[in-house]
């Protein structure tokens, strides 16, 4: 069976929904999904669509190679291209948990294995921001002060409303594609009217510094891992 799925970005963003409405309606306890497109496009949160000059961008956007697709979640545009996978992790916390800390949580259970493979490579990981970086955030996972991969959230109810269920998403730089993918942001942002400039050396691929061509393997275990201590714990 093959770990990393090929799918185009529209398909991949709707397989994350249907993993999140999957275990929403009590089908399956979690997903977990590897995803890499197989085209390229800036995939950004639906909110941006009111901004007036946002039909002109998509079409300046379009025209250089990479199309606008919208989102769910939040955040800033994100480019999506085959240098990029995405880890889609879905659940409902325990009920031991409560509410209180679901997000900060979520968070955490996305980014943990990501470090601890890091970590395991012999590279300096970390949480936080990095100026200069698109779609930047507190849960940033960075490689040596670069951010490698951006993440996200949603959260819904399950059917009848007994419980959360939280679609907790990663976007992961493998290969190098940093300058495309900058420019694509920037020439977006320009014709947008949005003032945030970003630059390639905010950013790092996995493969810049690690071949790592086990990555996907150990990530799944460790996610698995995860999992299972949480609905045995």
């Amino acid at each position: 069976m093959t770990l990393l799925t090929s799918l185009t970005i529209a398909a991949g963003l709707q397989a994350e929904q249907d993993l999140l409405a999957s275990v929403c309606a009590g089908d399956a306890e979690f997903g977990l999904l590897f995803w890499q497109p197989s085209d390229r496009a800036l995939v950004m949160p639906r909110r941006l669509n009111r901004l007036p000059q946002f039909e002109s961008a998509c079409e300046v956007s379009a025209a250089a190679g990479w199309p606008v697709l919208l989102r769910e979640t939040g955040g800033e545009p994100v480019p999506q291209s085959a240098s990029t996978v995405n880890i889609a992790l879905v659940y409902a916390p325990p009920r031991s948990e409560g509410d209180q800390n679901r997000i900060e949580s979520g968070y955490r259970r996305l980014c943990d294995p990501l470090c601890e493979l890091l970590d395991e490579l012999g590279g300096v990981a970390s949480l936080g921001e990095i100026d200069g970086a698109f779609c930047d955030g507190r849960f940033n996972v960075n490689l040596d002060g670069r951010k490698m991969v951006g993440t996200a959230q949603r959260w819904r109810q399950s059917q009848g409303g007994t419980r959360p269920v939280g679609l907790v998403h990663g976007a992961m730089l493998l290969d190098d594609e940093r300058e495309s993918m900058v420019a694509a942001v920037n020439r977006f942002n320009q014709a947008c009217g949005i003032e945030q400039r970003v630059r390639a050396d905010s950013h790092i691929a996995l493969h810049e510094k690690y071949p790592a061509p086990d990555a996907l393997q150990r990530l799944d275990g460790l996610y698995r891992r995860m999992l299972a201590q949480m609905f045995q714990g």
